[in-house]
């Protein structure tokens, strides 16, 4: 369905408030910006403010809804003959090949990973939110393979899975901060997931592969 105007309007009020706020994080630091002051640069009222983000650090992870289901959507959306990880591995390379921003191949990343090295409640946000992605992945495996509530292989594959995403993601976060490149950083992260892969057991390569009869 198309967007309504009311929708629109809903959604670019959000937008521009999450940006004021990330312009305002990015400036000064997350925890020396308070929400009124949020509210008064965006010109709206503290309790608009709350209305869209529930918590300061939802300011700060306003994207964090795309990115809970990620893996899980990535699982659930393979091809037939393609396994679990392999789904994985080919979007994330897919990801760090287009240089995306989505795994933060993107300039200023580095300034946005600092802001939340320098703040308790950002990183145990970004804990919160692993958290959930793991949850989240460990779920889409049950269901794809059909595992009983006992079964612990899912939860296993999930963690070698969960794995292979976060090292990408932390490598890149490492070399972002360092001021690098990011076409520079894709070339080597690419050369990484080779690695990663290789590393992986062929019971861990061959997990929940998606039968030919059985499509996204």
């Amino acid at each position: 369905m198309a967007e309504g105007l009311r929708e629109r309007k809903k959604r670019q009020t959000r937008q521009y408030i999450s940006d004021v706020a990330t312009g305002l994080f990015l400036e000064r630091g997350f925890d020396a910006v308070t929400v009124a002051e949020i509210a008064e640069a965006a010109n709206v009222s503290v309790n608009t403010v709350y209305n869209y983000f529930p918590a300061k650090e939802d300011l700060f992870f306003d994207r964090s809804a795309g990115m809970v289901d990620r893996l899980a959507r990535w699982v659930r959306g393979r091809p037939a003959g393609e396994s679990a990880v392999g789904a994985v591995l080919r979007e994330l390379r897919e990801e760090v090949e287009a240089v995306s921003p989505r795994v933060g191949l993107i300039p200023g990343y580095a300034s946005f990973m600092r802001v939340i090295e320098e703040t308790t409640a950002l990183r145990s946000r970004l804990w919160a939110i692993a958290q959930e992605v793991q949850a989240n992945l460990e779920q889409a495996l049950r269901e794809e393979t059909g595992a009983a509530g006992d079964d612990e292989l899912p939860a296993l594959m999930a963690g070698q899975i969960g794995w292979v995403h976060s090292t990408v993601m932390a490598v890149v976060s490492r070399e972002m901060v360092k001021g690098r490149e990011p076409r520079e950083v894709s070339r080597e992260v690419l050369v990484l997931l080779d690695d990663i892969e290789d590393l992986l057991s062929e019971r861990v390569l061959g997990y929940a592969v998606r039968a030919a009869d059985r499509m996204p």
